[in-house]
């Protein structure tokens, strides 16, 4: 740009010439130049202050619109979580052997509040405790008037519960979308399946987690959408459940019994037809876990798996399949039983005198510790520790409970002659009853071992052999003796359906570190049919009483007996198993065969 000069010399000149004043030139030409620079200014602040003007009418809109946003959009989730991490609601149904469900989702709501949208802070909180009698109005109505801005009231409701919260009317109680877990059996079966519990949660979904069972053992199985939501089929027939957890609730309570477990497992496949353990509980109503006391005393421990217990006499089966494995004995071979067995500081007795000598079948059918601890001599510590492992008897199950591993055998870190003795009837060890059941399936279904497993199976598992065909048939004959003949000779026979099997009643441990006089844990051990044996059935109840007779009986032959014996009276026509039917020529007559 070319500045105009002050005092340009022509125009000075020519004035000078017409007698003017040159002064009055510069004069104007200042104040011209003047005016220009004041006309620049101006235009240059007046593009400053649009330019600001519509900086501020942006940010103006931008607050505005994301209050507004904010003021109509649903609240923020109740915990800070990555916006990446997507909640998987969705879960696989459980189903039993014959496709029926045990475990489905069904569609619910939430309730939450937004305390700064309710209107009538007092009478809303007196109106939700009326809808929810666990909810102290005073506590939610201070809540309500609270600097919050967000709290859940509620994370699962039914349609009626939220069709009265909707009726209050209150724009500040707000629901969202749920899928709640579903037991539709209630009890049916609560220890297999577990149940479940909310994980990471938001307004619009919630993730469902396994908190025990199988629901916690197959927990991202049933929640991975790989698995297109196919069902987990489980090996329990809910019939059979059904009966054996009506019988064993009866027996329980009919003999004044503290607890009571049952497992009823396929012989071959080592498949869970049925299993209970009572006290129980309803998976759609968990109940809290005990902070104090025996854990045992709590409905939600399973006796059945995490339970155990020295089981007394169930255990003379090993020791005397083992010895007959061994070529030490034979069923005939007479077996000192003179008593007591003294070892030591120790004495060894038997419930009765069985006189001086007993065959080895005879030991068994009348229970004889004496006779059982010298066929264990015979064997040694270190052979009869190496069995017991490979039954299994060592270790913890390998059930697919989350439970399983918790159910860990007890038994002497120094495997003594005196162990050997005490172990080979059923004292001095303690194994839960679903090992037993795994353990007697092997000793009669031919000699193979089986792995207990909840889970439906397509094909007949190869097992380990652990005694042969020859031994096995053997051992089911004289197991059948002991129902016929023996100690479960008086309520163990279920006709129609030719049952074996062994009692065990052993004295229930003390503080003291002693034995209880009054108070014992009774147990029958069984198989049907005992020619072809199928099933293995055991029952284990915990401080019996029979009360019927003039003293109170506390064995498994007046207890835990009669109660299997109906078990298998209910269950084995669900199973499919025809009762056996003999024709009597003579008078026409037809009678289930004994």
């Amino acid at each position: 740009m070319i500045r105009k000069p002050l005092r340009p010399l022509a125009r000075i000149f020519f004035a000078r010439s017409a007698g003017e004043n040159p002064d009055l030139i510069e004069h104007a030409n200042r104040r011209e130049r003047i005016e220009m620079q004041h006309e620049r200014i101006l235009r240059k602040t007046q593009r400053r202050l649009v330019m600001m003007g519509g900086i501020f009418v942006i940010s103006f809109s931008v607050i505005g619109a994301r209050m507004t946003a904010l003021a109509v959009s649903e609240p923020t989730e109740p915990k800070v979580r990555s916006s990446e991490v997507q909640i998987v609601a969705s879960r696989a149904d459980i189903i039993d052997r014959n496709n029926r469900v045990l475990a489905t989702n069904i569609e619910t709501h939430s309730l939450y509040v937004h305390p700064q949208q309710i209107v009538d802070p007092v009478t809303t909180a007196r109106q939700l405790a009326k809808i929810f009698p666990d909810i102290d109005s005073v506590k939610i109505e201070a809540r309500l008037k609270g600097g919050q801005k967000f709290f859940w009231l509620k994370k699962a409701i039914s349609p009626e519960e939220k069709q009265a919260v909707h009726d209050i009317g209150d724009p500040g109680l707000k629901f969202g979308p749920r899928e709640m877990r579903l037991y539709p059996n209630g009890q049916l079966a609560g220890h297999i399946l577990g149940g479940t519990t909310f994980g990471d949660q938001g307004v619009h979904s919630a993730e469902l987690i396994g908190i025990a069972g199988v629901e916690k053992a197959f927990d991202e199985a049933l929640s991975d959408p790989k698995f297109n939501g196919d069902p987990l089929q489980l090996s329990i027939d809910l019939s059979v459940q059904s009966a054996l957890e009506e019988v064993l609730y009866g027996g329980m309570r009919l003999l004044n019994a503290k607890g009571a477990s049952a497992v009823l497992m396929d012989a071959h496949t080592g498949e869970i037809m049925a299993m209970s353990s009572l006290p129980d509980f309803d998976p759609n109503n968990r109940p809290r876990a005990l902070t104090q006391g025996d854990a045992s005393d709590s409905p939600l421990f399973n006796r059945a798996v995490q339970g155990v217990y020295e089981l007394g006499s169930t255990f003379k089966p090993f020791t005397v399949a083992q010895a007959m494995e061994l070529e030490l004995i034979v069923t005939d071979t007479m077996i000192d039983t003179k008593g007591p067995l003294r070892w030591g500081r120790h004495s060894i007795k038997d419930y009765k005198n069985y006189g001086p000598e007993l065959s080895v079948e005879k030991v068994l059918v009348k229970s004889s510790n004496i006779g059982t601890a010298r066929i264990s001599l015979m064997i040694g510590s270190e052979l009869q520790k190496a069995f017991l492992g490979k039954l299994g008897l060592l270790e913890a199950t390998p059930i697919e409970l989350i439970e399983g591993p918790t159910g860990k055998p007890l038994y002497p870190s120094n495997w003594s002659d005196i162990s050997t003795m005490t172990i080979s009837y059923g004292h001095g060890i303690s194994t839960s009853p679903v090992h037993l059941a795994a353990a007697y399936a092997a000793m009669v279904n031919g000699g193979t071992l089986v792995k207990p497993t909840v889970l439906k199976q397509t094909a007949l598992p190869i097992g380990e052999r652990i005694i042969s065909q020859k031994v096995s048939m053997r051992l089911r004959s004289m197991l059948r003796h002991v129902v016929t003949e023996g100690t479960a000779s008086r309520f163990g026979e279920v006709r129609g359906y030719s049952v074996g099997g062994k009692t065990g009643t052993s004295d229930k441990h003390n503080d003291q570190g002693g034995y209880h006089d009054d108070k014992v844990l009774a147990t029958f051990a069984s198989f049907f049919p005992s020619s072809d044996p199928k099933y293995v059935l055991i029952v284990t109840l915990d401080e019996p009483e029979d009360s019927t007779g003039s003293e109170l009986r506390r064995t498994a032959g007046w207890t835990a007996v009669p109660v299997a014996a109906e078990v298998i009276r209910r269950v084995a026509p669900l199973l499919g198993l025809a009762p056996k039917i003999e024709s009597l020529r003579q008078n026409s007559l037809t009678l289930a065969n004994n």
